[in-house]
């Protein structure tokens, strides 16, 4: 059975990106996987990696403040992020997500003596991103789609070595029509449902 962690990022619970969140968890849901929710807005999180985290980024423990979120990372098989792509990548709110559960002795490691980290989400062997993008596909590519490269370049070098991404993305949607958001929310649920 597929165990999925959804990470969702979004201020506003009467969005888009709450109403593909809601898709992704019924997809998944209906395809047989287990699913643990995190909304990272409703739940307070605190985004700041603080200066103590950052002085003892190296040593080996989990802040207990984010422990709840490592465990559901080192968890899940598959691993779904929900957010508004704004200026060309993810959310502060998610970013800091990443700062500070992706840590020493959750998603990496670093052997004394060594000069390279070793992964440490080997049980992560599926990546998907469901994001919008108010500006279209030519544009994010001309700009490089950073958002798309922390995914695939960074998150995906911690995870199981053959880790598979899946990039789920509503270009321009400040200019889609409602016909266009509803094919998106579709689409979604259809292929998160054949992922368990």
């Amino acid at each position: 059975m597929t165990r999925a962690l959804v990470v969702c990022c979004h201020p506003l619970e009467d969005s888009f990106v709450a109403a593909v969140r809601d898709r992704v968890v019924r997809g998944l849901t209906d395809g047989g996987a287990e699913v643990r929710l995190t909304d990272l807005y409703a739940e307070g999180f605190d985004p700041a990696f603080s200066a103590t985290e950052r002085a003892n980024h190296l040593v080996v423990g989990t802040d207990p403040s984010i422990a709840a979120h490592a465990d559901d990372l080192q968890w899940c098989d598959t691993l779904v992020l929900v957010y508004p792509t704004w200026w060309s990548g993810q959310p502060a709110m998610l970013k800091g997500w990443i700062d500070r559960v992706w840590v020493n002795g959750v998603a990496w490691t670093l052997p004394e003596g060594a000069n390279r980290l070793r992964p440490g989400l080997r049980n992560v062997r599926r990546l998907v991103a469901v994001t919008t993008h108010g500006s279209s596909k030519f544009i994010n590519m001309v700009e490089g789609e950073s958002g798309k490269r922390t995914l695939t370049r960074s998150l995906r070098t911690m995870c199981h070595p053959l880790a598979r991404t899946t990039w789920l993305a509503l270009y321009g949607i400040d200019n889609a029509s409602d016909a266009q958001r509803t094919a998106f929310l579709d689409r979604v649920e259809q292929r998160l449902s054949r992922l368990a």
